[in-house]
């Protein structure tokens, strides 16, 4: 059965010394401090993450999906590279580079991958030019973070953006970075236990509640880490909406349940009960595996939870490869 893997992130092996060239700092670079591996580092020397050579050699994740039995990588880069807090005009250099590089990995290995871009979402216009330009590329949409600095995906300042997505028909993938509160709770890991779900059900409900979703009703939008805390909370949410529409309803007259048909989900949800839960909520055409690939809270088997489930073939494969192929607005023959 094909499996595409929509969650899964890549980078360049090198990258220019950003701070060098635009006369400022923050940026992340590869320190390779030995062989198959490198370190995540900003410029000011503070170590981000380290990241094994997976993270940027198409052919070790070749091999590794081969050995796990996925067929297909969607790549995005790391969030942490969308760089909304530089420049735009830096910011867009920047994606630029990023993109070029994907679209190159897309080129060379045509059936295992397939590309997300990024722009630089805090300058609209900037951020539809590169858009664009990723169009051109080949790639099949956007990857794009769940606030920019601070800033809901509602506002108004990003709805020429979500346009342009739909009229070009570029696919859009939401996921989380500078996670709210994050300066509140450093101990234990909470920022990416607590703060990551929040954020995506922040976005949703901002785009929601704004009536972005209303006014698009074609774009194809994905949510990373199974929509994050929005499934188990859209009780409350919805609640919410029905006894204060003063506030819930103020730019939205309608109901958060009617957007579950106009979202798509990432399957990583690391635990049985909750996967069906959130098919049972939307539905397996709504819901494509992905993993977070290669990072430690990703799934470590990918593909592992959707096998062990009590579903059909017909299930299995929506969740394997349908949804992603609707979602991304692909056909299933150009990879097989």
């Amino acid at each position: 059965m094909l499996k595409i893997d929509i969650h899964t992130h890549i980078l360049p092996k090198n990258t220019p010394n950003w701070k060098d060239k635009f006369g400022y700092g923050g940026f992340i670079t590869l320190d390779h401090y030995q062989p198959c591996c490198a370190r995540m580092v900003r410029d000011d020397g503070v170590a981000f993450r380290d990241v094994d050579e997976n993270c940027w050699s198409p052919m070790k994740r070749i091999e590794e999906c081969d050995f796990a039995g996925i067929n297909v990588q969607v790549l995005s880069t790391v969030p942490v590279m969308f760089s909304y807090w530089a420049k735009p005009r830096d910011c867009a250099e920047i994606a630029g580079f990023l993109n070029d590089h994907i679209a190159e990995t897309v080129s060379e290995f045509p059936l295992r991958f397939i590309g997300l871009g990024t722009v630089p979402m805090h300058d609209t216009a900037l951020a539809v030019k590169e858009l664009e330009r990723c169009k051109k590329l080949g790639l099949a949409g956007v990857q794009i973070g769940t606030n920019v600095n601070q800033l809901n995906l509602g506002e108004p300042r990003f709805l020429d953006f979500f346009i342009a997505c739909e009229q070009l028909g570029m696919a859009v993938f939401v996921h989380p970075w500078e996670m709210m509160g994050e300066a509140d709770m450093q101990k234990y890991w909470l920022p990416w236990l607590v703060g990551m779900p929040a954020e995506v059900s922040r976005a949703i409900c901002s785009l929601i509640f704004s009536g972005t979703l209303e006014r698009l009703p074609n774009l194809r939008i994905c949510f990373a880490h199974g929509g994050g805390s929005f499934p188990a909370t859209l009780g409350r949410i919805d609640h919410g909406f029905n006894v204060r529409p003063d506030l819930c309803a103020a730019d939205n007259p309608h109901s958060p349940r009617k957007y579950l048909n106009k979202m798509y989900f990432d399957s990583l949800v690391h635990e049985p009960a909750k996967l069906d839960y959130l098919i049972k909520l939307v539905g397996a055409d709504q819901v494509a595996l992905g993993t977070d690939y290669p990072f430690p809270l990703g799934e470590a088997e990918p593909g592992k939870m959707i096998e062990s489930m009590p579903y059909d073939d017909e299930i299995k494969a929506m969740l394997f490869h349908g949804a992603a192929l609707n979602w991304l607005n692909l056909d299933k023959a150009d990879f097989q």
